[in-house]
């Protein structure tokens, strides 16, 4: 095994608990974040339905728009100059709001009308029910677009987010994970190992022992033999005759 392939570490008890821990909490995270891509993958499928419905909408609203902005015209005449001069304030606002999926905050986009219409009794000599028309249909025009553009904002972002939670998982489930568990490998390998030595060196010291006990027993019968009692030896601090004093 290359040491690139697993973690460097001194195999040992604590290191095997530690590995083992890590490879716990790896596999709880790659769950967690397995559950999130599929989260987003569902919500970014919706996304995709809707994004396609608005569009296919959007093209016959628009269609719709442009008709009636052409049967107007055709009524009142050229009034585009008339509108942009007097308009001074926008009456169709957007407002943004943060939307929480999976702990993704995605922006989406309301529009709200707010104020009067400055063109409310617009056309009431001629065209009224022509400008009516117009205004409603490009109300309703400038409604989708301002879906569309918050469903498009939240598929990209989605799918930025979806392809980093991929990439974590995959990360995880086939380097990370396979790393800890090479380690893990090593290390009850090698603790294997050194008990294997272990239990070799204590039969070794085992067997001196018992040549060592043999060798003493071999001592003691031949002492037996010569007629010592190895049984109840002198004690050299009892013994009665006294060595004569040296004179020098």
């Amino acid at each position: 095994m290359s040491e690139k392939e697993r973690i460097q570490v001194f195999p040992s008890r604590m290191a095997q608990t530690i590995m083992k821990a890590r490879l716990k909490g790896a596999e709880k995270g790659h769950s967690l974040l397995k559950k999130k891509a599929d989260a987003l993958t569902l919500r970014f499928r919706a996304i995709l339905k809707k994004i396609i419905e608005t569009k296919v909408l959007m093209g016959e609203v628009m269609k719709e728009a442009a008709f009636s902005a052409a049967q107007a015209k055709f009524v009142i005449g050229d009034f585009n100059h008339v509108v942009l001069q007097n308009v001074t304030k926008a009456q169709t606002k957007v407002r943004s709001r943060k939307d929480n999926v999976a702990g993704v905050l995605l922006p989406v986009f309301e529009h709200y009308v707010d104020g009067s219409d400055s063109y409310e009794l617009a056309g009431l000599a001629r065209g009224g029910q022509q400008v009516s028309k117009i205004k409603k249909n490009y109300a309703k025009a400038v409604e989708l677009l301002v879906e569309l553009a918050s469903l498009q904002t939240s598929f990209v972002t989605l799918d930025e987010v979806i392809k980093i939670t991929n990439r974590r998982v995959n990360a995880i489930e086939y380097v990370i994970i396979p790393r800890i568990t090479r380690t893990l490998a090593y290390i009850i390998t090698e603790l294997d190992e050194r008990e294997r030595e272990e239990f070799y060196r204590l039969k070794k010291i085992q067997g001196k022992k018992k040549v060592i006990r043999a060798d003493a027993e071999k001592v003691r019968i031949a002492l037996k033999e010569k007629g010592v009692d190895v049984d109840n030896p002198a004690n050299i601090l009892e013994a009665t005759n006294q060595d004569q004093d040296l004179l020098f």
